[in-house]
């Protein structure tokens, strides 16, 4: 099963341009508000972690992801990496683009996520319930991952300046 989300949005930087760029640049920062994440790193020009899908009756499933850190001019993307041998794993993709917009830098976020989850054969009506159970769970967490990371990053954000 595959389920997709996407999450764009502006949010106004209370600092100047380079502050602006060092946070966007930063994505343990950036993201390390958003409950959905559990065991966020960020290094040597990567970002790993994992989404916290949960799942009634059975608790959490941790869906892991490792995306590769890419600096650009006016910000950073983030590119999704492949994690075979995984029977659930997530996609992390994003874009993230300071611009100069008045006396404070604008923040353009785009972020895109894509769930892999591989579920055992449908076995009568129990295993189609619960896979239908699995697949309402995953969709309804990313969209609440998107939905969460415009007032995440927006809380992430430093008190204004001085």
């Amino acid at each position: 099963m595959i389920f997709d989300a996407e999450q764009t949005f502006t949010l106004t930087f209370p600092g100047d341009r380079d502050a602006a760029l060092a946070f966007v640049r930063d994505p343990a920062r950036a993201l390390g508000r958003l409950r959905f994440l559990r065991d966020l790193r960020a290094g040597e020009g990567g970002v790993r972690g994992e989404l916290v899908v949960p799942l009634p009756g059975l608790g959490d499933a941790d869906l892991p992801f490792h995306s590769l850190l890419s600096l650009t001019q006016d910000g950073a993307d983030l590119i999704p990496q492949a994690l075979s041998g995984e029977r659930a794993w997530v996609e992390v993709a994003g874009q993230a683009r300071v611009q100069d917009a008045g006396p404070q830098p604008e923040l353009h976020f785009a972020f895109q996520f894509r769930a892999h989850l591989a579920t055992p054969d449908a076995q009568g009506w129990g295993g189609a319930a619960f896979e239908k159970m699995i697949r309402a769970a995953a969709s309804r967490t990313l969209d609440r991952v998107a939905r969460e990371l415009p007032g995440s990053i927006q809380a992430a954000l430093p008190g204004p300046p001085a």
